[in-house]
């Protein structure tokens, strides 16, 4: 049938930019333990940070220090880093030309003392072993290693991640069928792994001093400097849960960082993205044109119900690796899908027009690209 086949065309497509989610690999008998260094760059953190600091005490990792850098904050994120024996450093807000994190993340590599630099972000909560996978992955691989956390939820709106988390593994390009024959074009900023000598010789996050979207414009600039980057999912070892403060707190943070983001995606992955979702909007609409007449007996009409139901199997499959979204996320995905397109227009016209947006009550300017 010519209209079933014109719909799971682009379906397919997901097969071949995310049919490669690969986990951290597990703990060897010989694990090298390295000293480490967890650096947290936190801005008003005090409800989200307690986690990660119970998390970090039941480490069972050898050698490794705490470092908490609070990025000017007005709670108290400061004392709870403090009070928990993390080296907490104070700052001021970041230096002229630096944006927040970047700054955060500097100076705190700046007085680790470890061989290994963590960067965690302090809405992360890590599994009892979490550190030793974490270390033995970056053993394992070298380079710049990146961990996306698994997603927990404990509220509806929450899943209106769901597309933003799809569309940023797969522009992120690590999880293709090419594997490591393709590079990939950025890291996952929540969770970083890089050996102490290759930071400093590279310059680290001077590189992105401006940065917004650090992370992905931190692998680039190492790997123009010889030192790879190598992606996996959180999946047993690392979690978080993404923009907990509200709807809002959700809409802000994604407008923040994906018109930005989808400038600097490889020109082929974004048209094969276009083509995924274009696919399941499709799906819909012919599923919807059957229910509107009345009528579900029609070939475009049937083909759009089995095009819906295997974009439905498919989101599902793919969202279950990366947190807890549920049959019910994957069963209404057009809903998501819309949400998605509304917030990115929305970052659009912030990014290109406004050339600012705002994140942690700070207003940040967006520099331009090139």
């Amino acid at each position: 049938m010519s209209e079933l086949l014109w719909l799971l065309l682009p379906w397919s497509l997901a097969f071949i930019f995310l049919g490669r989610l690969r986990p951290c690999p597990p703990v060897s008998q010989d694990l090298p333990t390295p000293s480490v260094s967890m650096i947290i760059p936190a801005r008003n953190e005090e409800k989200r940070l307690p986690p990660l600091l119970a998390s970090l005490k039941a480490q069972d990792y050898p050698n490794f220090e705490v470092i908490l850098v609070d990025d000017d904050s007005s709670d108290r994120t400061a004392e709870l880093g403090e009070a928990a024996g993390c080296k907490t450093l104070r700052l001021k807000g970041p230096e002229p030309g630096w944006i927040g994190k970047p700054h955060a993340c500097w100076s705190g590599a700046q007085a680790a003392q470890g061989e290994v630099l963590v960067f965690l972000d302090a809405d992360t909560v890590l599994e009892p072993e979490g550190l030793k996978r974490i270390v033995a992955t970056h053993a394992r691989y070298g380079g710049l290693v990146s961990i996306q956390p698994y997603h927990l939820m404990e509220r509806a709106y929450e899943r209106l991640s769901a597309a933003f988390s799809l569309i940023m593994m797969a522009g992120i390009r690590s999880f293709t069928l090419a594997g490591e024959r393709l590079p990939p074009n950025g890291a996952f900023g929540p969770c970083m792994v890089c050996a102490r000598a290759d930071y400093f010789r590279t310059g680290g996050h001077r590189l992105v001093c401006d940065e917004i979207i650090d992370d992905v414009a931190l692998a680039r600039a190492l790997a123009r400097r010889g030192v790879p980057t190598h992606n996996f999912i959180g999946q047993g070892v690392i979690s978080f849960r993404m923009y907990p403060q509200g709807i809002g707190d959700l809409i802000e943070g994604w407008t923040k960082n994906f018109a930005r983001g989808a400038m600097t995606t490889d020109p082929v992955m974004l048209v094969l993205i276009a083509a995924w979702v274009s696919g399941g909007m499709s799906a819909c609409d012919a599923l919807l044109d059957g229910v509107r007449a009345g009528d579900m007996w029609t070939p475009w009409a049937t083909a759009g119900a089995i095009a819906y139901s295997a974009y439905a199997i498919q989101i599902h499959w793919l969202l279950h690796r990366l947190g807890q979204f549920g049959w019910l996320t994957a069963a209404t995905y057009p809903l998501f899908l819309l949400f998605f397109m509304a917030v990115f227009a929305r970052s659009l016209y912030l990014t290109l027009i406004r050339n600012r947006v705002a994140w942690k009550g700070r207003s940040i300017p967006v520099r331009a690209t090139g």
